[in-house]
């Protein structure tokens, strides 16, 4: 009997370090070093360093922000690591990706009615926006003045003060500049104030004061303590620029439950600090590696229920919406693992004009170069920044609004007419692609930023992305945790009745469809294939990083 006991207590043990081990650290040669955040139930302590130490182990630096640190460790030690009762989770410092596919007039503002908000006086003038990227490159859009302002400097020089208030590199080295060209793209669809195109590529929010944080290097590379530690440094001068909005144009495959990613966690620390949180939804929509069209593909921390995860549209070069279509390549929901309902809006992310930076992108493809100001991408990248600066429009109006009440107003406000289906062809490949308007594409719809500024909701409670769940045995598909949250989830207010899916009913606090409801008619089978196989419950976990190809966007 004693022996019985002593045998199932090692199983108890071996399970519960399994439990706090990433799965994505089972595998490979256990005398290889690996670098790995270890995050705890409580803050650090010099014991819990000194225990990695004693076991051959290099402390790397401290993440305050999820409770962890990061270390170079062997991985054989990882189980006997994993077994300290304050250890909460061990994961991989995994490599994070910049969310940009690559490729003229654009239509980005005129798309969300941005160009309606900014001739009302909305400018984004005293909000602070965190930049979490690969740099900021110092360019003349990113300096005072107005929109549209003709100056006798237009053409040579920068017009007004710099409004890149604070700048730092999380990555080593000592220079801030944009060796990519893609920190400087987001933050001018932010708040470039257009100055060198008399107005016409000005960013939603021009007036906005830019925090620069590197966390990416002249490859758009980075990796999860890099962006956890600029997330962290976003919270430490959160008062000393009034950052109210963090934009994270990034992401790498999901490995775990958001509820113990540490990248996960940093951005719901941002976020419990009062900090608007805005995320790529990922470019993987065209990836049918599982013969699901592009389902489940949301990348991290963009699979996280607090956070406003965004992906992107098509302006189709014109200067109305009702024309626009899902990009492709757009990553649909709903998340591995977790089953979040993403993304949670679109925006437009298709052939952007915005500020050109240094760096190896406008190198590596001069063709997407317009002048020597301008450059352009295609991608989730560039429909997160759409929505941040929206953000920061409603802070402007109503400083005192907080994550969940912005989060909430822009879902509600968004445009939802949609077809039910469109279909895109690679200009490079000639490969087609047909997307459908549900739910896991387009989220509650395409942001609209004039109506969320003429909303004067004030929603109590939280803003988290619903669950969905499926039951095989009905083919009912409910979203859940929603019910006690007071932001009117279980409303048809959010999402709309008509195309997002069709007219089902809700029922108390929750949504439930019959069969094939929510996606109506002309579904893909691969809807239904998402909730019967092993890749939405986790079984089939992906080992390897996100797609970050950078593509010429569609026509």
């Amino acid at each position: 009997m004693a022996a019985l006991v002593a045998l199932l207590g090692a199983a108890s043990l071996c399970f519960g370090q399994r439990l706090k081990l990433s799965p994505d650290l089972a595998h490979g040669d256990p005398e290889a070093r690996v670098n790995v955040i270890i995050q705890y139930k409580q803050p650090p302590q010099q014991r819990h360093v000194d225990a990695v130490v004693r076991k051959g182990g290099r402390h790397l630096g401290m993440l305050s922000v999820v409770n962890g640190a990061v270390y170079s460790v062997a991985a054989k030690e990882l189980a006997e690591l994993a077994n300290d009762s304050d250890v909460k989770y061990i994961s991989p410092d995994r490599t994070v990706k910049a969310a940009s596919n690559q490729l003229t007039p654009d239509y980005k503002l005129q798309a969300v009615n941005a160009d309606i908000a900014q001739q009302n006086g909305f400018n984004g003038d005293g909000v602070g926006v965190a930049i979490i990227d690969s740099g900021i490159s110092n360019r003349p859009d990113l300096h005072g003045g107005d929109p549209g302002s003709i100056s006798a400097t237009a053409s040579t020089g920068y017009t007004g003060g710099y409004r890149v208030v604070h700048a730092e590199n999380l990555i080593g080295g000592w220079s801030t500049d944009d060796t990519y060209g893609h920190g400087t793209h987001v933050a001018g669809i932010v708040g470039g104030d257009g100055s060198q195109s008399y107005g016409v590529y000005a960013g939603v929010a021009p007036a906005v004061d830019l925090v620069n944080l590197v966390v990416l290097d002249n490859t758009g590379s980075g990796t999860d303590s890099t962006v956890i530690a600029g997330i962290q440094r976003a919270i430490e001068l959160q008062s000393q620029y009034n950052i109210q909005v963090i934009n994270l144009s990034l992401g790498r495959p999901v490995f775990e439950s958001y509820t113990v990613d540490p990248l996960c966690q940093a951005v719901e620390a941002a976020w419990n600090a009062g900090i608007v949180v805005v995320v790529a939804a990922g470019n993987d929509g065209r990836d049918n590696s599982e013969n699901t069209d592009g389902y489940s593909t949301i990348t991290a921390p963009g699979n996280d229920p607090y956070v406003i995860t965004v992906g992107a549209m098509k302006t189709e070069n014109t200067a109305t919406r009702s024309d626009d279509l899902i990009a492709s390549y757009s990553s649909k929901g709903p998340t591995l693992l977790d089953q979040v309902v993403k993304p949670d809006l679109v925006g437009p992310g298709n052939l952007i004009v915005s500020v050109r930076g240094d760096g190896t992108l406008p190198q590596q493809y001069p063709q997407n170069i317009t002048d020597r100001y301008y450059f352009v991408l295609s991608g989730t990248s560039m429909a997160a920044p759409m929505v941040s600066g929206a953000a920061a429009l409603l802070l402007q109006q109503n400083p005192s609004l907080t994550p969940d009440q912005v989060k909430a107003r822009l879902m509600k406000t968004a445009y939802k007419n949609f077809p039910v289906s469109s279909t895109a062809t690679d200009p490079t490949t000639g490969i087609s692609y047909t997307s459908y308007y549900d739910i896991f594409t387009v989220g509650a719809g395409y942001l609209d930023v004039w109506a969320a500024l003429n909303n004067s909701d004030l929603a109590s409670g939280t803003a988290l992305s619903p669950i969905a769940s499926y039951n095989p045995v009905t083919g009912a598909v409910t979203l859940s945790n929603i019910g006690g949250q007071s932001v009117i989830w279980g409303m048809n207010l959010i999402w709309g009745t008509n195309i997002i899916w069709g007219t089902s009913l809700v029922s108390g606090n929750s949504v439930i469809w019959g069969t094939n409801v929510i996606w109506g008619s002309n579904a893909p089978s691969s809807l239904s294939l998402i909730w019967g196989t092993s890749l939405i419950w986790g079984t089939n976990v992906p080992t390897g990083e996100t797609n970050t190809a950078v593509i010429y966007g569609e026509q």
